[in-house]
């Protein structure tokens, strides 16, 4: 008997669990509460609601042919020369007087001040800097343990060097007028390329590769006749067996090592001539775009966020009218 007894749920148990329920189904009754006090808001507001989506979207649409499609052109650039700081001072240059409508300035370039309204540039590096280059030079290296002495490390190296050594930029243009807007950013490109110092630079560096290449040729055409006079007198006399021929009171002269010093200077001679072209102007402009509108995230578009800002004024309108309701409840009952 005792144990039955003990085993029977207690009064208070049950009034614990009864209360627990109560208090489960108060909470869905105030949800549910909320929920119908939402719809009826909704409901007793819809029109309005629905009238400034209306004003917001033709406000958007009006505001979009007012201000125009803004377009974007890229154009992706080099700089010739060692130090990179003075595409960035141009640049920076261009923006301020951009930003402060400098009409002297821009008539000079011969542009009219009145295209250039909500025109902007932007420079930005094409790869930006590894915060753990040494690291990774080390994974490099290790990696190319494997390889040994294979012909493919050369060129592999190669590519690396050019990947970490790069100096390509991004110049980034945005107006409003696609035909004027290209050709203002092709006069920012000339006015980038005209710095007297650079110009005059870059002259010396292709004054100084034409010497070279005028010397590699004249070196190339001595031992092209070396070669042919060899070729000569292998003809009308035996050679010998180590593919030497001795001259009268001369040193033995090399073949081989010839051929090697030939095209060593035949590829200085491409490399010069590559340079010449590299080093015409300050920057070199490795591909130049096409404008194109700019394509803006949904929720960036005045055609969105206007009707957006308007209904969420309305509801924070709504929300002071209802605290300013309560409060004016409050101040009548004291």
């Amino acid at each position: 008997m005792s144990e039955n007894k003990e085993n029977q749920p207690s009064a208070a148990d049950e009034i614990d669990l009864g209360q627990l329920f109560k208090l489960i189904g108060k909470g869905f009754n105030r949800v549910f509460r909320a929920f119908l006090r939402g719809f009826l808001y909704l409901k007793r507001n819809i029109f309005w609601l629905i009238g400034l989506f209306i004003v917001g979207v033709l406000l958007g649409y009006g505001l979009r042919s007012l201000t125009g499609i803004k377009q974007e052109l890229t154009v992706i650039v080099s700089p010739q020369l060692d130090n990179i700081d003075y595409l960035q001072d141009v640049v920076d240059e261009l923006q301020a007087n951009l930003k402060t409508q400098d009409t002297a300035f821009f008539q000079q370039m011969g542009m009219d001040i009145a295209y250039l309204k909500g025109f902007e540039v932007e420079l930005t590096p094409l790869r930006e800097a590894k915060t753990d280059a040494k690291s990774s030079r080390m994974v490099f290296l290790e990696a190319l343990q494997e390889f040994g002495n294979n012909e493919a490390v050369g060129d592999i190296v190669r590519t690396e060097l050019l990947e970490q050594t790069t100096k390509d930029h991004r110049i980034t243009f945005y107006f409003k007028d696609p035909v004027k807007g290209e050709a203002y950013a092709r006069k920012f490109i000339e006015y980038i390329n005209s710095n007297e110092y650079y110009n005059s630079l870059n002259a010396t560096y292709a004054e100084n590769a034409q010497n070279r290449i005028r010397r590699n040729d004249s070196l190339i055409v001595q031992i092209d006749r070396l070669i042919q006079n060899y070729t000569e007198r292998m003809l009308r006399e035996s050679a010998s067996s180590q593919g030497q021929l001795v001259l009268d009171n001369a040193e033995p002269l090399d073949v081989p090592a010839l051929f090697d010093q030939k095209n060593r200077l035949i590829r200085d001679v491409e490399e010069r001539k590559l340079e010449i072209i590299r080093r015409q102007n300050a920057i070199r402009v490795a591909n130049f775009g096409k404008p194109h509108q700019v394509n803006t995230p949904l929720y960036g578009k005045k055609i969105v966020y206007i009707p957006l800002l308007l209904i969420l004024g309305f509801f924070v309108w709504s929300f002071l009218k209802y605290l300013n309701t309560k409060a004016a409840n409050l101040e009548n009952k004291a």
